[in-house]
């Protein structure tokens, strides 16, 4: 059993004020804050041990290196990866998108192939895709959703053609909190021999990850959703794929010799990491890890289980409230706008004088936007240190506005 109350003691940002009132963190869909011991790890890391790693033969760079290549065990311990090896060290999980459809995706497929989406992916898993579309000619199929948000998988399976080479489908949808059956579409895929990405950026800070149980060939995560720095993150690559992998970029550590008329590239999963890493950001990361493991993510998920419910209740109270997304299982992240003349803009301006931070935007979700037919919403979003207090808190700032803009 998780307790918040301790959980918010290492978390040193919690304390401050905003406005002259409590500061309530709801955006942690878009970055969660960090614990003490990952702010530690980095100040220790530039004040005491900073150095380039690899191929340094001094102490300060063997340390570094040690630190640093001790993060894919970590990660691979967080997602149950089988093998260390089988996971790239990345700013996030754009890098990581990019570098399938780059690494993986260009080298093989042809005009007229096809890739299923969901209607609900995050821009980061739609653009790449586009890329092959306008290079290449391949073809974007997409699956629409539910009436109340939740995601049918036996639409998708549905979708799946002779021409279909690739799935790259969301764990957790960043704006309705709609969770996907990752693994049943991971099953019959596998059947026909497509491919499955898994866009985990939002599920893997939310919920336990098995990677092996899931079944997919790629899963990637970021580093800043997961209490840890920006411009961290992580892919994990099965073995068949990993050996299908195409260098991205060039230069740094994917290289193994270098000559006027030859090269040959590193074995991977160095073969996918070029130039000089975010050393420190991934150190950071290791330690943010290390922190969940130790509270223990299944605590995290029965936490935030439990805090969902309670603010689907309050929250269904307020008739003006129209909430995008009422999937039976979704997770803590609910976006709403509220009737009358009030823009999400104006909506989050307000709660931001209350002390309550939410994002409003289109949340980097634009199709699945026109799906619902609006322009933006404001999005809440819990992570591990909110408590009903401050759901209550957001429920009083909302009916503020609601006075304000009806």
């Amino acid at each position: 059993m998780l307790d918040v109350e301790l959980i918010r003691k290492d978390f040193p940002i919690l304390n401050r004020l905003i406005n002259n009132k409590p500061l309530i963190y709801l955006d942690n869909g878009a970055s969660a804050q960090k614990p003490g011991v990952v702010i530690e790890a980095i100040t220790n890391s530039y004040s005491q041990e900073y150095a380039n790693v690899h191929r340094g033969l001094y102490h300060l760079s063997n340390l570094a290196t040690e630190k640093y290549e001790s993060v894919r065990g970590i990660v691979a311990k967080f997602l149950n990866a089988p093998n260390a090896k089988q996971i790239v060290l990345n700013s996030g999980t754009t890098e990581g998108l990019n570098s399938i459809a780059y690494g993986w995706a260009m080298p093989r497929l042809e005009p007229g192939d096809e890739i299923i989406l969901s209607i609900m992916e995050h821009h980061a898993n739609i653009v790449p895709w586009h890329f092959l579309r306008e290079k290449q000619g391949v073809i974007l199929k997409w699956i629409d959703l539910e009436e109340d948000g939740s995601f049918d998988e036996q639409r998708l399976i549905d979708a799946i053609s002779p021409k279909t080479k690739l799935i790259a489908i969301t764990h957790l949808s960043n704006v309705l909190g709609t969770k996907v059956d990752v693994k049943r579409i991971c099953q019959y895929a596998r059947k026909k021999g497509v491919p499955v990405v898994v866009d985990g950026s939002q599920a893997a800070a939310h919920m336990p990850v098995d990677v092996q149980d899931i079944g997919c060939d790629f899963y990637a995560v970021t580093g800043h959703k997961l209490y840890g720095p920006t411009g961290s993150g992580a892919l994990y690559i099965s073995q068949d794929r990993m050996r299908e992998m195409k260098p991205f970029m060039g230069g740094g550590d994917m290289i193994k010799e270098v000559h006027k008329d030859l090269i040959t590239y590193n074995e991977p999963p160095m073969i996918m990491e070029a130039g000089t890493p975010g050393i420190v950001q991934t150190i950071g990361l290791g330690v943010a890890l290390e922190y969940l493991l130790e509270v223990g993510m299944s605590n995290v998920a029965s936490h935030e289980t439990d805090l969902t419910k309670y603010a689907n209740q309050e929250l269904s109270k307020l008739n003006w409230l129209n909430i995008q997304g009422n999937s039976p299982d979704k997770a803590g992240i609910f976006s709403f706008t509220i009737e009358g003349a009030g823009h999400p803009h104006d909506i989050s301006t307000v709660l931001d004088k209350k002390g309550v931070c939410v994002r409003a935007g289109h949340h980097c979700a634009q199709p699945l936007m026109e799906h619902l037919g609006v322009s933006a919403t404001c999005r809440a979003s819990v992570g591990l240190y909110n408590t009903k207090a401050e759901i209550d808190s957001l429920v009083d700032a909302l009916k503020l506005c609601h006075e304000l803009f009806a």
